[in-house]
């Protein structure tokens, strides 16, 4: 699920895979696209390569708008997965202005 908790910060929760996910694209890449974007990933409960391919096109989203997206409370699971994958430096990493 996909929570704007307040200006520039949102939260993702639940079970982020390639069922749940689909609900998510547009809403996340939308707030990435409007303002610098602070994305909570604590309250992940379970993630697949579906959650990844999610954080790389809000941060592709936030990076072509010129803002900022900034993902923290990394689950360690999800965490895996962008090293698995090396993308760990690419999500992780301040991009933006």
């Amino acid at each position: 699920m996909l929570e704007h908790t307040a200006p520039g910060h949102a939260r993702l929760s639940g079970r982020l895979d390639m069922h749940s996910i689909a609900q998510m694209v547009q809403p996340l890449v939308a707030l990435a696209r409007q303002e610098d974007l602070e994305l909570d990933l604590s309250a992940i409960s379970e993630a697949d390569s579906a959650a990844v391919a999610l954080l790389l096109q809000a941060k592709r989203a936030s990076l072509a708008s010129g803002h900022r997206l900034t993902l923290t409370g990394w689950p360690a699971s999800l965490l895996t997965l962008a090293q698995l994958y090396a993308l760990d430096d690419v999500l992780t990493a301040p991009i933006g202005t």
